[in-house]
């Protein structure tokens, strides 16, 4: 049997640690350079909801479909509370309020706001949220997806009026959130904070 130079196991042996770490290394390295990550699978009701509402992910077809925006992207760098609501750290971005959708039943191909984060210049979907005024309500706490609305809670200034009591749920359909797929906010979405639009909590929502 022909035997391998001590030299050339060594390289051999090298080659195969560089070959089973670089997996792991190129997994870093995407992560640290802002790479997007595989979402957690979602379930069939809401996988379904996500591919009927794809064609926003052109800001311009929202807006075409009645979707208009509220501008300000909104951030809670440190939480709060709001009324029977706690936002963990995290943003939301910036919505875009369809009107002619809000009534007494919730659809999940129709919902009330898109939620985009601002990224290079453009606004990128990542959310959607399902909203129903206190007074539509009836009385009864709303549900989609299995989940409850949050709330009621007063209306979200400087996007809304106080007085706009409602319920709302966040679903993030379009960007992981480490929070959780129903959380109202998503650590992982930034806003710029040296941008004239964005709102930062802390202030006020």
């Amino acid at each position: 049997m022909r035997r391998i130079p001590v030299r050339s196991s060594y390289v051999c042996s090298s080659l195969l640690v560089v070959l089973l770490a670089a997996p792991s290394v190129a997994h870093a390295q995407a992560k640290q350079a802002g790479a997007p990550m595989k979402m957690a699978a979602l379930s069939p009701e809401l996988a379904s909801a996500k591919a009927g509402l794809e064609k926003y992910n052109d800001p311009l077809v929202a807006v075409r479909d009645g979707y208009f925006s509220t501008v300000a992207c909104i951030d809670f760098p440190h939480g709060a509370q709001h009324g029977p609501v706690t936002y963990k750290p995290g943003a939301m971005g910036v919505h875009l309020l369809n009107t002619s959708n809000i009534g007494p039943q919730l659809d999940p191909a129709k919902p009330q706001v898109l939620i985009y984060e601002p990224v290079a210049g453009k606004l990128k979907l990542v959310a959607a949220e399902w909203f129903m005024p206190e007074q539509v309500a009836g009385g009864k706490a709303p549900a989609i997806f299995g989940q409850t609305l949050y709330g009621p809670m007063d209306g979200h200034e400087p996007i809304m009026p106080k007085e706009l009591r409602h319920y709302d749920l966040h679903v993030w359909l379009w960007k992981d959130n480490p929070l959780g797929v129903f959380e109202s906010t998503n650590s992982a979405v930034k806003c710029d904070p040296k941008a004239p639009y964005t709102h930062a909590e802390g202030m006020h929502h």
